[in-house]
């Protein structure tokens, strides 16, 4: 008879980062083709850009999602504990977090290109980015790509249901010493609702690609 032991406690996510949780939502993230799976590990040089990170909850909920390395800067010492990577709210179920920049990116590229006139452009960026809000959600903190100096790190992704629009938030003042389970706290987003993390070290300069 088998036992089935969750990847999750297994490599004490649980714990370090999260408390027990009942998964209610599911999420996918890859990295180009590279899908992310518990404990997988993924080269520093391939987590340079933002992971297309894809959510199946329910439509007409909102979601919060951070990423943070509990490692940092040694996993032997991790007196940086978490290290917060990437912070996005106000993300509708069923849908991904960088497709709001990119449209943003394609608006930056037509302004630049056809020279719109500025009154005109300022109205025209306000309906964008109100769109954006509801189609993709609010980066309240850029994404870093791992940088782990030393060790095996354990990047991880927690997602959160929210219970209603969080509008505009700082970012947090220092990526150091964040807290997960603090900043769910402060915004009364209750236990993670799906949570996936990989593994990553520092790769041999002769090895980047």
């Amino acid at each position: 008879m088998s036992i089935n032991v969750d990847p999750l406690v297994v490599g004490r996510v649980i714990g370090d980062v999260v408390d027990p949780f009942v998964p209610t939502a599911t999420m996918s993230v890859y990295y180009s083709s590279k899908h992310v799976t518990n404990g997988c590990d993924i080269k520093p040089s391939v987590a340079v850009s933002p992971p297309r990170v894809t959510i199946y909850g329910d439509p007409h909920q909102l979601y919060t999602l951070v990423m943070t390395d509990p490692d940092a800067p040694s996993p032997s010492e991790p007196s940086l504990r978490e290290l917060v990577h990437w912070v996005v709210t106000d993300i509708p179920g069923r849908t991904t977090p960088t497709q709001g920049k990119e449209l943003m990116n394609v608006f930056v590229c037509l302004r630049s290109t056809l020279g719109i006139v500025l009154s005109t452009l300022d109205f025209r960026a306000f309906l964008i980015c109100e769109y954006v809000k509801k189609f993709a959600g609010m980066e309240v903190l850029p994404y870093l790509g791992p940088r782990p100096p030393v060790g095996i790190h354990r990047f991880i992704f927690v997602l959160f249901q929210q219970r209603g629009p969080l509008g505009f938030l700082q970012p947090p003042v220092s990526r150091t010493n964040f807290s997960t389970r603090t900043f769910a706290t402060q915004l009364n987003l209750g236990m993670p609702v799906a949570t996936v993390y990989f593994n990553s070290r520092k790769e041999p300069i002769n090895r980047r690609r």
